[in-house]
């Protein structure tokens, strides 16, 4: 059983598009996944925005019984991948636990085509932004996505 674990800042868009999808697109070979998200900064309890929601049923992924969890010690030590959204996710996680360090992905990283630029890997936070910018971040994760189920 793997344990892949998404993070962002308040796990209430963008981990839980990237969870959403990972889900979906394993579906045949769920059962060897666990397949989580949290958030740096996130507050326990919250469901994603109804923004994230609605992009995400758009691709037949359902997410409504999601609520947000901050990042703890425990959820990095149990995964076996952590997929972030920005670098600075990836920071926070090795202040956090030094030792996790090479089993953390900028899941920008996986985009088709990707060329590594520093900074350039990073996909923004959509929180307070219009639809179609939630549309635009979705299309990125979904993209990245696909080729991580791939690999696993």
């Amino acid at each position: 059983m793997k344990n892949i674990l998404f993070v962002c800042t308040g796990n209430s868009c963008r981990s839980v598009m990237a969870e959403g999808l990972l889900k979906k697109y394993i579906e045949p070979r769920g059962k060897n996944f666990t397949i989580g998200s949290a958030g740096i900064n996130a507050l326990d309890g919250y469901p994603a925005t109804l923004e994230t929601l609605k992009v995400l049923e758009l691709e037949g992924v359902d997410m409504s019984d999601h609520r947000s969890r901050r990042l703890t010690y425990d959820m990095v030590h149990l995964a076996d991948r952590i997929y972030v959204m920005e670098e600075v996710h990836r920071q926070s996680i090795i202040k956090l636990v030094p030792e996790a360090a090479s089993k953390i992905s900028l899941l920008g990283d996986f985009a088709p085509g990707h060329v590594a630029h520093a900074g350039h890997s990073d996909i923004p936070d959509p929180i307070r932004m219009s639809d179609s910018f939630y549309r635009n971040v979705l299309s990125v994760i979904r993209d990245c996505i696909k080729k991580v189920a791939q690999i696993l």
